[in-house]
């Protein structure tokens, strides 16, 4: 059986006041790749985000690869080898696509470092073409592209994946695609969150469902096609 990348226990987090998640619980294994899937308001993002530390107040458990992580500020999260990807991209649109390249440091050598420039180039190579232009002059698709590729050159391999397919053209998505089936192949762990179902559902290993804050329910690839009309009713599709 592979060893547990994540393991979340009865994990709270608040925004100031206001209670978002109610005692998540879930599990992500060495080189899996699982996807969050739920209404807009469910928690999904805040999930990801409470397991950075980027929300306010947190309780329960996250371990990361064994190591307890609750109590961790966010720099010594990401030092686990975990790296956020999230929905605003966050590029540094003053910078060329090589310098957003070359500016995160590594933090993480559970695969051996960080990606080099020629592995990253050989993923994506919209960016090779694009490596001289501003932040600014990418489209879309090259800035999600990018955003991606940062983190990969920081060495980290849990990846947390927010929305990375939302807004872009199909060609694009279809690149994403491949990208993390070839990650996957490397041995990264990925937890995704997507609206987009089509897109995620040939991708993923496990999937849990969540409402309210909570897991409402989980299941495996296999059982995707006994499962979808349940999804469909929590989904609102």
């Amino acid at each position: 059986m592979s060893a547990q990348a994540l393991e979340i226990s009865d994990l709270q987090a608040w925004y100031g006041e206001s209670h978002v998640l109610h005692g998540v619980n879930l599990e992500v294994a060495q080189g899996e790749v699982v996807t969050l899937l739920g209404r807009n308001g469910s928690g999904r993002t805040t999930t990801l985000r409470a397991i950075l530390g980027l929300t306010g107040t947190r309780k329960g458990s996250i371990r990361i690869r064994g190591t307890e992580s609750i109590e961790l500020p966010t720099y010594k999260v990401a030092h686990l080898g975990v790296g956020y990807c999230p929905e605003e991209r966050g590029i540094f649109a003053g910078l060329s696509c090589e310098e957003n390249l070359l500016l995160p440091p590594v933090v993480g050598d559970t695969l051996g470092g960080g990606m080099s420039l020629a592995e990253i180039y050989e993923m994506f190579p919209n960016l090779q073409e694009r490596r001289h232009s501003p932040g600014t002059r990418l489209s879309g698709g090259e800035q999600q592209m990018l955003a991606v590729a940062r983190i990969l050159r920081t060495g980290a391999n849990l990846l947390l994946l927010d929305e990375i397919s939302e807004g872009l053209a199909p060609v694009i998505v279809q690149a994403l695609a491949r990208m993390i089936k070839a990650l996957k192949s490397k041995g990264y762990t990925i937890i995704m969150v997507e609206q987009n179902f089509r897109f995620a559902a040939p991708l993923a290993d496990r999937f849990y469902v969540m409402e309210h804050g909570q897991i409402v329910e989980q299941f495996d690839a296999a059982e995707l096609p006994a499962k979808q009309d349940v999804l469909n009713t929590l989904l609102g599709v």
